[in-house]
């Protein structure tokens, strides 16, 4: 994986309609931005009930988007990086149909995990209590099999997507053929997904055991094999993230998002700074994605200390709230189908209230912390929150998921703060310091992040009470500063100029 900025995208909702259509895009108006792209789910079908997360087959290209082969044409100047869904697949694919037909006798019986292979004895409310599950409700579903049986299948997400067994034959042939596919056509990076719930045992939490270790090391591995990096999504509390980071690959820095919003909202550096002293290096960063802004991770668990405490994420949330005007509320917790218990949905454009200067900062802050930086469509393009969507659909997190078509695309380029973004992707793909060593300093509203390579050098330094932010890099005898407040303010004129 390279060291320079990726985009996260649907092929559909950004390029408004398909992978040709999007590689049209990237070399063209997004033309030398990113090194690396995460396709979400481009599976058959992309419009399932959790927006491709729910294939019905896992190595066939939607074919209203294209084929394999346009895949790989892509994969020839960046680098891939695709969902492998291991938890679960859909209740349509044909695979369950056969079981629901067939029952016991179909030969696909053993792909799905039942609640009585966790549980022969049967499951009792202690264990059931312990379960966890990232949305409320039950995780087990009952469906009709022949001789007017029912079986509990385990469901963790929704009653669409059917649990995998993962540790059966038939599950590890079923991965090891979608891994397979991937490398065939240039898939260079996995995520994970659901990775965490894959492995369950009685009397547990039936998320990240030592056994789900040992699994994804092994599905990394086999991964690898086949010149496959691996990135691992798990919301969880930080000292678990820290710890998952030592046996993968890559994680994901969920922590950094509401770190950020945190920082802005109180002018305090404190928890921000406290994080990125500890936070892993071989990390993925992100401030938006598909889903929402992620809580779980910066909050307490059980009898572990957060990141924030209890009270700062309640005033965390509220603020994010209050600055959608409202908006973020209608599509999170009960308030929306598809409910996530430990994210807000609302994209991060909207959570700073449409603030340029404040939306840089959060940007600049992001591609100075160490890992590799990636942009939600949505947040390149500095979108606001999609409530006809969300009113459409009532699926919470549609609220971050627009469909964007050319002339969408065109006039959110124009925007001042997308304007001022795409300075700042060039700053971190160009610039060798960021190819060296992260030192930080912090004191009360101030924060100084700087990246030294031999002669190069960038340093970022913003005061939060002031809002005063500047980027200032070294090369050789070259040195130049940038204020992030000029950068705003000149794509807000040259914006006006166009016009």
């Amino acid at each position: 994986m390279k060291n320079k900025v990726q985009l996260i995208t649907y092929v559909d909702r950004l390029s408004g309609s398909n992978i040709k259509a999007l590689t049209d895009l990237l070399h063209n108006e997004l033309s030398s931005l990113f090194s690396g792209l995460h396709l979400l789910p481009f599976y058959y079908p992309i419009d399932g009930s959790d927006a491709g997360f729910d294939p019905i087959n896992h190595t066939l290209v939607d074919d209203r988007l294209g084929t394999w082969s346009d895949i790989k044409r892509l994969g020839k100047d960046f680098n891939i990086m695709a969902d492998l869904i291991v938890n679960h697949m859909s209740a349509q694919s044909d695979e369950f149909r056969d079981v629901l037909a067939q029952g016991k006798e179909s030969r696909y019986w053993d792909l799905f995990l039942t609640k009585d292979k966790v549980f022969p004895e049967g499951l009792n409310d202690k264990q059931r209590e312990k379960i966890y599950r990232p949305r409320p409700g039950n995780c087990f579903t009952s469906y009709a099999i022949p001789e007017n049986k029912h079986e509990e299948f385990w469901t963790t997400f929704t009653n669409n997507q059917i649990d995998i067994d993962v540790e059966s034959q038939s599950g590890q042939d079923y991965l090891n053929n979608i891994l397979k596919t991937f490398a065939d056509n240039r898939v260079s990076i996995i995520r994970l997904d659901a990775a965490g719930y894959a492995i369950k045992r009685a009397d547990t939490s039936c998320f990240m055991l030592e056994d789900t270790f040992d699994f994804i090391n092994e599905l990394s591995k086999k991964a690898n094999k086949l010149g496959i990096e691996t990135l691992v999504e798990i919301h969880s509390h930080y000292q678990t993230q820290i710890e998952i980071a030592q046996r993968v690959d890559l994680v994901y820095d969920f922590a950094l998002p509401p770190l950020i919003l945190h920082s802005l909202f109180t002018k305090s550096t404190e928890a921000l700074a406290s994080w990125l002293t500890i936070s892993p290096r071989n990390c993925i960063t992100v401030l938006d994605t598909h889903d929402g802004i992620g809580i779980i991770d910066v909050g307490p668990m059980e009898n572990k200390k957060g990141l924030l405490a209890e009270s700062q994420i309640n005033e965390l949330v509220e603020n994010i709230h209050q600055n959608s005007k409202g908006a973020s509320r209608k599509a999170t917790g009960n308030a929306a189908s598809n409910v996530d218990l430990y994210q807000v949905n609302c994209t991060y454009y909207d959570a700073l209230a449409q603030d340029d200067l404040d939306y840089l900062i959060a940007r600049a802050i992001q591609f100075f912390a160490p890992g590799v930086p990636q942009v939600y469509y949505g947040g390149l393009l500095s979108q606001p929150n999609d409530v006809t969507l969300l009113t459409q659909t009532n699926v919470g997190r549609d609220i971050n998921r627009p469909y964007l078509n050319r002339m969408d695309i065109n006039e959110a380029l124009s925007k001042p703060a997308t304007r001022a973004l795409i300075k700042l992707i060039q700053i971190r793909n160009k610039h060798e310091a960021f190819n060296g060593e992260f030192s930080m300093d912090s004191q009360g509203s101030m924060l100084t992040m700087s990246w030294a390579n031999k002669c190069a050098m960038a340093v970022l330094s913003v005061d939060l009470s002031t809002r005063n932010a500047s980027i200032k890099l070294c090369s050789d005898n070259e040195s130049s500063e940038v204020s992030l407040h000029s950068l705003v303010e000149d794509s807000l004129e040259s914006t006006t100029n166009i016009k």
